[in-house]
């Protein structure tokens, strides 16, 4: 390891084959979101598809790569944020999905440019580590819900709880933490490959005796039937975005008209302003761990061009705009591989696997228990790293512990700002997490603390110790501690 504690730095390029490896790895753990979003919004497939999303986030995520010199190690997703926009944009058509993705990428451009000529440090004086730091590690918290109904097998329905999912479930994650920590240097770098495996193998055993053996719908925990589809090759060809629109225009079957272009503006551009504060804590988040000010170097103007121009790129192909991914920096943390060749090697494999269906099925087929037990530890991670993030904070002092508690309650109680239509379908919606954040600089704001205040630990080395109480100094120095116990060790021996 490297003086910032990674296997392998943001430059370094590890070797071919297990750069392969690596890539997969990653493309394990951010593929269940990235697909999610078109099958919430689109399930017919119509204008969104699972295998066009996944082009969308690897064509996004080179883009992102060019404009930030190939300095910061981040993988772009489809974004939840916009599955509310989304339903709007679909409503109009490719061109309305196409369109709504430019007003959001232009937003990011936009902000980008104030950025250049007004510098980031705004950014770490509105957004200081008390306010920062609990919204990462809310990222993290709030999608605890998603992993656990994963792996209850209750994502569509409370009524498919499953103990058999929870078991996969678990082994998945056991064996992902004990590779990671107890694994030999090789097994380290690629825990969630093995935590997959490991879970699927098992899956497919239960599935092969209960189901097949005995016909018992309960033990079914992977759908061999998707395979069946391989042999029809109008499955093969992604839904791309743009050919979509292509066909819209030549065949005049437009549905996109001078209302649909404001009601799609109205829909994209606020989510995109909300999306902004997540791209700040997102990389505050991996610089953290890679030991770098990733918006001081390569720049968080160039940052948000990557994100806004990304986004436009892969919605054009996958028609879902693109945000910085949790997941994927949850997985940089735990196998301390921070490489942007392999974040460049997933975004390409995204790109060709999205191709190859029998591939696209067997990642499919990858039941929801299996899911869910490594992205026990891909979140847990985003919300520990968010915890370390403000560790030095005086929580003694009420003004920083009144902002933490503003940005915590209501980020977990679910806060949302929505406008227009009804409560389940707004036509603009602020999430729970941009609620918190906002609501903790406007707490900053009003109690005015200056700057973050820092507990005062002892310089003297060995003379503190830190307790649930926080870091407190210890009656003697470690010297006299050790000299104490050998000196009752010998009264007791004679």
């Amino acid at each position: 390891m490297n003086k910032n504690g990674l296997v392998y730095d943001v430059h370094e390029k590890p070797p071919f084959g297990k750069n392969l490896i690596y890539a997969f790895q990653q493309l394990l753990a951010i593929i269940a979101a990235t697909v999610l979003v078109p099958i919430l919004v689109d399930p017919s497939g119509e204008y969104l598809s699972q295998a066009a999303a996944l082009i969308g986030a690897g064509v996004g995520t080179l883009v992102y790569l060019l404009f930030t010199k190939f300095k910061s190690p981040v993988f772009l997703g489809s974004s939840f944020a916009f599955i509310s926009p989304l339903f709007t944009g679909v409503a109009y058509g490719y061109l309305g999905i196409i369109l709504g993705s430019v007003f959001a990428g232009l937003v990011y451009i936009i902000i980008a440019i104030a950025v250049k000529f007004a510098g980031s440090g705004w950014i770490n004086k509105l957004m200081p580590p008390v306010i920062i730091g609990p919204t990462v590690a809310l990222i993290g918290l709030s999608l605890a819900g998603s992993a656990m109904s994963n792996v209850m097998n209750t994502s569509t329905s409370t009524a498919n709880y499953n103990l058999l999912a929870i078991i996969v479930g678990v082994v998945t994650f056991l064996v992902t933490i004990l590779v990671s920590v107890k694994g030999s240097k090789g097994m380290k770098l690629i825990p969630f490959v093995l935590g997959v495996a490991a879970g699927y193998v098992l899956a497919v055993i239960i599935t092969l005796i209960g189901y097949n053996g005995f016909g018992s719908e309960y033990c079914r925990l992977v759908n061999f039937a998707a395979f069946e589809t391989i042999a029809d090759f109008n499955n093969w060809l992604p839904n791309i975005t743009f050919v979509g629109a292509i066909n819209e225009l030549s065949t005049g079957e437009i549905l996109l008209d001078g209302a649909g272009v404001l009601s799609v503006l109205l829909a994209f551009a606020p989510v995109a302003l909300v999306v902004f504060a997540e791209h700040v804590a997102d990389h505050k988040n991996i610089g953290s761990i890679i030991k770098r000010d990733l918006l001081e170097d390569p720049g968080l103007h160039r940052t948000l061009l990557g994100d806004g121009v990304g986004s436009i790129a892969g919605a054009l192909m996958g028609g879902c705009p693109n945000t910085t991914y949790g997941e994927s920096n949850g997985c940089v943390a735990i196998t301390r591989n921070a490489s942007v060749w392999t974040m460049f090697t997933t975004a390409i494999m995204c790109i060709v696997l999205a191709f190859i269906y029998p591939v696209m099925v067997f990642i499919e087929s990858i039941p929801g228990c299996v899911v869910g037990g490594i992205s026990i530890a891909l979140y847990g991670f985003i919300a520990v790293s968010g915890l370390r993030m403000f560790k030095h904070v005086d929580l003694d002092n009420s003004e920083n512990l009144f902002i933490v508690a503003s940005i915590l309650v209501t980020g977990l109680g679910g806060l949302v700002l929505n406008f227009g239509g009804t409560f389940e379908s707004p036509t603009v919606q602020i999430s729970s997490i941009a609620c918190a954040l906002i609501l903790g600089i406007i707490v900053n704001l009003v109690l005015r603390p200056g700057k973050a205040d820092v507990k005062k630990e002892v310089s003297y080395e060995n003379e503190t110790e830190e307790t649930m109480f926080g870091v407190v100094q210890t009656d003697m120095p470690k010297d006299e501690d050790e000299k104490s116990e050998k000196d009752s060790a010998k009264e007791k021996s004679e």
